[in-house]
């Protein structure tokens, strides 16, 4: 049995990753808030991860073979969690985003071919500004994907236990596990015939099911290596290849129109930062195929518009 210890981890497909280290035997601690009722079987330390003394204190003497945050957003956090943790655990798991290589979020884009699929060295942390935190004054999707990339930084270098880094594709799931609500903007508009807002020329992205990534944090937890991974299921799509699959699920045509950008519809992207998974498969991860679980997706999110 392992000790493993959750922060977040109370909802989404963290909750699903606590169910599967609880269902294989392993000891769990889930830190949060408080806001949600713990699953049965499990620990909970009510602490603001924000708070050192008061996350220190919730802590106690607690040791964990590995620690997988969930809500690692600021380096001022990975600063805090690095500082609480050293000595506590030999292994971090930091749930990042393929966000990290979102051209739009660069003040320069990392060199690179934009169109190829990007593998974890396209981004160079050591090469990020120096400052402590992110622009307050920045977009929220700047701010978001420049926050996980320096807080990666600061858990990656000069680490005090082994580090992992999981940039998570576009995480999609049907029904009530459509936490973005993004899956049921498609299955709404094509099933009832409304156009979707696509750009002129739109490009390919990544994405995982919620389950997917669940199994994916649990073997990133169990294993030896370290920095960073890229995490997507096999097939990226663009705006209409996503829309068709819906479309064939829905029984529907979908129809498109094209829109300046910052009208379009969610996952309709003008530059391509689809993720190579390449690193994972060759570590072991046998990952599915976008096609083969976004129909049943679809599906349960067009039961839930019933």
């Amino acid at each position: 049995m392992r000790n493993i210890c959750v922060i977040g981890g109370s909802r989404y497909f963290g909750k699903h990753l606590v169910t599967l280290e609880r269902d294989a035997g392993n000891h769990v601690t889930v830190i949060n808030r408080g806001s949600t009722e713990p699953l049965p079987g499990t620990t909970t330390l009510v602490a603001d991860r924000d708070d050192e003394r008061q996350l220190r204190a919730a802590l106690g003497t607690r040791t964990f073979d590995v620690v997988v945050d969930q809500i690692c957003y600021t380096p001022r956090q990975a600063e805090l969690a690095r500082r609480v943790f050293a000595g506590r655990t030999g292994r971090y798991v930091m749930t990042s985003t393929m966000e990290v290589y979102d051209p739009a979020t660069f003040a320069t884009p990392p060199p690179g071919p934009a169109a190829a699929p990007l593998t974890e060295g396209h981004l160079d942390l050591a090469a990020l500004p120096a400052a402590r935190d992110t622009d307050g004054g920045a977009d929220p999707a700047t701010a978001y994907a420049e926050g996980k990339r320096r807080a990666e930084a600061v858990l990656l270098s000069d680490p005090e236990f082994d580090t992992v880094s999981v940039r998570t594709a576009h995480v999609l799931g049907g029904g009530g596990e459509d936490f973005t609500g993004r899956l049921a903007h498609y299955t709404e508009r094509i099933a009832a015939g409304r156009p979707v807002d696509v750009h002129p020329d739109p490009r390919p992205t990544s994405f995982v099911h919620h389950r997917e990534i669940a199994r994916f944090l649990r073997w990133a937890a169990a294993g030896t290596f370290t920095g960073p991974v890229n995490a997507a299921s096999h097939g990226a799509l663009d705006v209409t290849g996503l829309s068709e699959l819906i479309g064939a699920e829905a029984g529907v045509r979908p129809r498109y129109r094209t829109v300046a950008e910052g009208a379009a519809s969610p996952f309709s992207f003008d530059r391509s930062y689809a993720m190579d998974n390449g690193r994972a498969a060759r570590l072991g991860f046998d990952f599915s195929r976008v096609e083969d679980w976004l129909p049943g997706a679809a599906a349960e999110s067009l039961a839930h518009l019933a």
